[in-house]
């Protein structure tokens, strides 16, 4: 596969992603891109959006497969990871694989969880791992999470801590589909993804993964990065700045972004386009600060704007 048949596959996907997900290609596009770079996805947004259409159709559309973890207070650990059960019949312990062993893993209503239960996630996302009783166990590959969260109902909810936040590739949100959009969706079959069949293979995308690594970054655009990152914790709006994985994972997913134009090198305008979905949720805004009565999400996203416009492009990019 070179890089023109990986666009194609990019466009491919995300045309048939949006016979479910209707009018909502920016965020499709955005969800494909941080999965080929091997990162993460939050949706912070109202219900009946499309957040979980967008997971379940997406594991369709390359033959993955998908489950469903419907985060609860009284959810366990175990719940997630999975469990050692005791086997009568061979007289010896054997594992119970959790619904985190898939391709795609939709946590939905991630901040109803006790944070307990949260960080059992963060092995899996960091390391493609979990660990159980001192054994530990890789996750099949491709592995995704696509995490979910109600910004108007705070009752019983848990704030998502910053280092699992911080695992986070991107941070977005649907929105309302706009009036023919919606139309559309009265048009569809009452469950839209049964009707979606695979448009590539999970090897096909295993592959695109991997390309996506080999996209080659100057050392003008590294530099560039970094100096975006470094901004932001240098900012005086700001208590608490991106951290070196943010720099990580915006190259990365700017890398993606690249390759899904048909690009073998990363330019400058991969970085900016991606790095207020990678940044903003990373960016701890200091409590003094004032932006026009912002709240500290509105505050973070003013500084990834400021920095973007205030850090000069290096010329031999």
């Amino acid at each position: 596969m070179d890089y023109y048949d990986f666009a194609e596959a990019v466009d491919r996907i995300v045309n048939n992603v949006e016979r479910a997900v209707s009018g909502k290609r920016e965020g499709v596009f955005l969800a494909v891109v941080s999965l080929l770079a091997g990162g993460h996805v939050l949706i912070e947004d109202v219900p009946g959006v499309g957040k979980t259409l967008l997971a379940k159709s997406l594991a369709r559309s390359i033959a993955g497969e998908f489950r469903r973890i419907q985060f609860t207070p009284d959810l366990l650990p175990a719940d997630v990871t999975g469990t050692n059960v005791y086997n009568q019949g061979d007289g010896a312990f054997e594992f119970w694989a959790g619904p985190v062993f898939a391709n795609v893993v939709l946590a939905d209503e991630i901040n109803r969880a006790s944070p307990k239960t949260q960080s059992a996630l963060l092995e899996a996302m960091e390391e493609s791992s979990v660990t159980v009783d001192g054994v530990t166990r890789r996750l099949p590959e491709p592995f995704g999470v696509i995490g979910t969260q109600n910004p108007v109902e705070h009752d019983g909810t848990y704030p998502l801590p910053h280092a699992e936040l911080d695992r986070f590739m991107i941070k977005m949100s649907l929105g309302y589909p706009d009036e023919e959009a919606e139309i559309d969706l009265l048009r569809l079959a009452a469950d839209p993804v049964r009707d979606l069949r695979p448009v590539a293979g999970i090897a096909e995308f295993a592959e695109m993964r991997r390309l996506t690594e080999e996209v080659y970054a100057s050392e003008a655009v590294l530099r560039y990065v970094v100096s975006v990152t470094g901004a932001t914790r240098k900012h005086q709006a700001v208590y608490l700045g991106a951290s070196p994985r943010a720099s990580r994972m915006l190259l990365a997913v700017a890398k993606a972004h690249a390759a899904a134009h048909g690009r073998s090198y990363c330019i400058p305008d991969d970085v900016k386009i991606l790095a207020p979905h990678v940044l903003s949720h990373r960016i701890i805004a200091s409590p003094g600060s004032s932006r026009n009565g912002l709240d500290a999400a509105g505050r973070a996203a003013g500084v990834v704007r400021d920095v973007l416009s205030s850090v000069p492009v290096n010329e031999a990019v």
